[in-house]
């Protein structure tokens, strides 16, 4: 009896959302939806734009971090939650590629893409945005104590820097993976549990999360009582744009020379099982546009893979990228993150 109850409500069910499909059809209105990790952000008169051009109807789905994210979209591959994903990061960039969730598209907008960039020989994903996780420091700080900020990774260890930084957990934040990932590729796998050991005796403190450590415990930022933090280096360009009275000197600095930085790129990519394939190849298109990639400056403070976008005041006088970031290949992450993290955790937690 109850498997009849059921494949009654089933029925019903199916019906229901067939007839809002053709509510839709009715009115030439295609919906998509854009599966997103928490920290997404895009101005809503940037997508009205995309919006009026297809006649469709945008939604965004957030979903935690990038890692949770990513794992919702593979475990959701047989009946898909949306039919993009933008978030994955080269620190997951294999991982996505070898789930085999994503379908290739060779958007025309590709020409004009920086090539370093392109990871993914395959277009599965494509890159839009990119930027340097570092050390940001508080330069109020440093200059109250007379002491000298930090200047290299290894300086971190130091005893004049016991308990002042602060990290996020590579296990539950992208940018704590991506500082994990840069003492890897500057200590080497047989040097980089030492660099930690000793950041452990030299109190560092550790969160879960990147909002947590930079607005709760930076000084640079908030009333924490930390001056070091784990962030990027467009931060101070956000510190300077959001500032209450204008400023024209960022309250932070960074370090980013001699390996201290890591290159995080993010990638799209249209879902497999998608049903709205054109749109969805129109929508990848529209994120590698000048509309799109001009908006993320400053509402995600990344920056864009399109070479022709101009970056804004702010930017050029704040944000920073370095010429050589730690480096470390997307296969090898992939294939020694977890091993990487399990190391961590046993070590630090």
């Amino acid at each position: 009896m109850k498997k009849y109850i059921l494949a009654f409500f089933f029925v019903i069910s199916l019906l229901i959302f067939t007839g809002c499909s053709k509510n839709n059809s009715k009115n030439n209105v295609s919906t998509i939806t854009i599966m997103t990790h928490d920290s997404f952000n895009i101005s809503s008169e940037v997508i009205a734009i995309f919006e009026k051009k297809n006649n469709s109807k945008v939604k965004f789905l957030k979903s935690g971090d990038a890692g949770e994210a990513l794992n919702k979209a593979i475990l959701s591959r047989n009946n898909p939650m949306a039919d993009i994903f933008y978030g994955v990061d080269n620190t997951f960039l294999s991982r996505a590629i070898n789930e085999d969730i994503f379908l290739p598209y060779n958007s025309p907008m590709l020409r004009i893409i920086d090539d370093q960039l392109k990871l993914d020989s395959g277009n599965r994903l494509v890159p839009v945005d990119y930027g340097d996780v570092c050390i940001n420091y508080d330069k109020k700080w440093f200059k109250n104590k007379n002491l000298k900020p930090p200047e290299k990774l290894e300086d971190l260890v130091n005893p004049e820097f016991k308990g002042l930084l602060v990290v996020q957990n590579p296990a539950t934040s992208s940018p704590g993976l991506a500082f994990l990932l840069t003492s890897i590729a500057k200590f080497g796998e047989d040097g980089y549990l030492e660099f930690w050991e000793k950041l452990k005796k030299n109190n560092v403190f550790i969160t879960n999360g990147w909002k947590e450590a930079y607005w709760g415990k930076f000084s640079g930022a908030s009333k924490g009582d930390k001056p070091i933090v784990i962030s990027y280096a467009s931060s101070p360009a956000a510190e300077v744009y959001f500032a209450k009275e204008k400023i024209t000197e960022a309250p932070t600095g960074i370090v980013t020379e001699q390996g201290s930085a890591f290159r995080q790129i993010e990638f799209a990519g249209i879902l497999k099982g998608t049903k709205n394939i054109k749109l969805a190849q129109k929508f990848i298109d529209f994120l590698l546009s000048k509309d799109f990639q001009q908006d993320i400056f400053l509402q995600m403070f990344v920056f864009p893979s399109n070479k022709n976008v101009k970056l804004p005041e702010v930017f050029k006088n704040h944000a920073f990228i370095t010429e050589k970031p730690a480096f470390l290949s997307p296969e090898i992450i992939s294939e020694k993150r977890d091993k990487w993290i399990e190391q961590w955790m046993e070590l630090i937690l």
